[in-house]
């Protein structure tokens, strides 16, 4: 596993509404090699409202048609539920996506 993935995931709770969903992993490297359990990720969602907190994928990391990873709605998430690998980020969309969460957390 590595930070820029793309899994798609069938949801823990029932307050979302979609069946599986793709998420990112947005955690640190060591973090993600370490025994810990769970990782941070972000969740693509096919609509996207030109948010500086969104980062637009598609076709080049795996899925099926443009959409938006949000980094306003990270989540904690096994890593044992990570099976269902879909692609990952280029290293220019690892730096939007740093940009992106940059914003999302309000860091200067």
């Amino acid at each position: 596993m590595k930070r820029g993935e793309l899994y798609r995931v069938s949801p823990a709770s029932s307050t979302d509404i979609k069946r599986q969903r793709v998420y990112v992993i947005i955690s640190r490297q060591e973090l993600i090699d370490s025994a810990y359990s769970t990782l941070i990720c972000a969740p693509v969602y096919s609509t996207f409202e030109g948010l500086s907190t969104q980062v637009v994928i598609g076709i080049n990391e795996g899925l099926k048609h443009e959409s938006a990873i949000r980094c306003d709605e990270l989540i904690s998430i096994q890593k044992i539920r990570l099976t269902d690998y879909i692609g990952c980020l280029s290293g220019e969309k690892l730096d939007e996506l740093g940009s992106a969460l940059i914003i999302a957390v309000g860091v200067e």
